[in-house]
């Protein structure tokens, strides 16, 4: 439309970010390190610390799974905290309140403030990954949105993978107290960063009254849901694992029940009816219960079923993260030339193709093959979850990022510690069958081939995305025949 005679035309707003974009994607991806590094780091050091506590080693599985206690009841939330004071001020808070978690931690005397100092971590943590992508969303173009996503994916294998080796280390040259020294200098320097370079995101004009009833369903629900598969999947008290996980559905099913009655739920299930983000919840959940897997088969089968060091087979399973961290580079070229659909589609088979590649691992194959393979099934793994990751926001209003990137977020957590379980129960169902005591390299072979044939399902979900699903954000421009004559 033309203006007035008379009048001249509104200067266009200036973009609200920094003109750097990575930079922004940089400073999340700092702070999702910290807390997904958090979420493992402590396995290594929990023999050392039970005895600094003077408690038996069982007793200190509490200090880890306080911690995902926290993130189970918390993340729900984050998305109405987001909307009520601010995303950047809440992501900010969020580091502040996780390094003081991690300065209690460091300092703990016994186990019970321990416990409470993890509980102080982990609600920090819990607002890290769901608000960093919303800031991501709210404040980078679309043009740039894949890049993005794709170094801010880079810490999701590299927190977990580093997580264990590193605690090691630590616990070795010394003392357990410098797991948690170290988040200090990163995570001092991501609150500044934080403060000079991300825009200011306000909170929302006006903010939905807080879901009291669904945070109580979602805490209850994931929290039995998380500990039973987790329990299951570390061989422990079956009973008290199932009526976890009896709680867990139940509270869940309520939640449902809940949400259909509210306009305004605390998780907004509605958002599931928008195609590409349905599509790429369920997709990559498929994909996520097999990476999820990963981290606990193939420790054990380096260890265990070949006999490696420690040492050896950190060396291996780091080449996953490395083959991600390679792969940021050339995400958003990929996705120009293939688009979403084609991209996840024939790389989502790759994927769960690569992983199957471990089945067939064995003692005397060559170090440098094993290291090559597994850094091409994390390459194809950071790009499966990028284009996940940033597809699944193509078709979601703006005012529904927060609610969006919450129920993503949370989604995510529960598939990755599904795997874990899953992992566990396909191997020790070979091992019944073997009648093996211990591991053997044919039982962790039956383990990867089962969790392969899961993320292969996955393109059932794939084939159903729209031709020209996010052709706006890849910049994708598919060929077009022209008839003859």
């Amino acid at each position: 439309m033309s203006q007035p005679t008379g009048e001249t035309a509104a200067p266009a707003p200036p973009e609200p970010l920094f003109p750097d974009y990575r930079i922004t994607s940089l400073i999340v991806a700092c702070a999702i390190f910290m807390e997904q590094m958090d979420a493992t780091v402590l396995a290594t050091a929990l023999p050392t610390m039970a005895r600094d506590f003077h408690v038996g080693a069982p007793a200190m599985s509490i200090a880890m799974t306080s911690y995902l206690l926290a993130l189970a009841i918390l993340i729900p939330a984050s998305g109405a905290v987001a909307e009520r004071f601010g995303t950047t001020r809440v992501f900010a808070a969020s580091i502040g309140v996780f390094l003081l978690g991690s300065i209690a931690c460091s300092l703990a005397p016994n186990l019970p403030t321990m416990v409470a100092a993890r509980l102080l971590q982990g609600a920090g943590g819990a607002m890290m990954a769901p608000i960093g992508r919303l800031i991501l969303l709210s404040t980078i173009p679309r043009k740039h949105l894949v890049s993005a996503m794709s170094w801010s994916l880079v810490p999701a294998f590299l927190g977990p993978l580093t997580g264990p080796p590193l605690g090691g280390l630590i616990v070795t040259y010394l003392s357990w107290r410098w797991i948690f020294y170290i988040n200090l200098p990163i995570g001092l320097l991501g609150y500044w960063l934080v403060k000079r370079f991300i825009a200011t995101i306000p909170p929302a004009a006006a903010p939905p009254r807080f879901d009291l009833g669904g945070f109580a369903l979602c805490g209850v629900g994931l929290g039995g849901l998380l500990f039973g598969l987790e329990m299951i999947g570390q061989s422990a008290d079956l009973p008290v694992a199932l009526a976890l996980l009896l709680i867990g559905s139940a509270a869940s099913l309520g939640y449902l029940w809940h949400a259909r009655r509210r306009r305004d739920p605390l998780l907004d299930l509605s958002l599931l009816r928008i195609d590409s983000f349905r599509l790429s919840v369920i997709g990559g959940s498929l994909m996520r219960i097999t990476q999820g897997a990963q981290p606990f088969l193939l420790p054990l089968m380096f260890q265990i079923g070949f006999g490696l060091s420690a040492v050896r087979s950190g060396q291996l399973i780091l080449a996953t993260a490395l083959g991600a961290l390679l792969t940021r580079a050339f995400t958003p070229r990929l996705l120009q030339l293939t688009g979403f659909r084609n991209g996840m589609l024939y790389n989502g088979v790759l994927s769960s193709l690569g992983y199957a590649v471990c089945a067939f691992f064995r003692p005397n194959w060559p170090f440098g093959l094993m290291f090559g393979l597994l850094m091409a099934c994390g390459a194809f793994m950071s790009f499966q979850f990028a284009a996940y990751n940033t597809v699944a926001y193509e078709g979601v209003p703006r005012e529904r990022l927060s609610a969006a990137s919450s129920l993503y977020t949370t989604l995510q957590q529960l598939m990755l510690s599904f795997g874990i379980c899953a992992g566990a129960l396909l191997l020790r169902l070979a091992m019944g069958v073997g009648g093996h005591p211990q591991p053997q390299a044919m039982d962790f072979s039956f383990a990867f081939i089962a969790v392969t044939l899961i993320s292969l399902s996955s393109t059932v979900w794939h084939l159903r995305f729209a031709h020209d699903a996010g052709h706006e954000l890849s910049g994708h421009r598919p060929r077009r025949l022209t008839a003859q004559p």
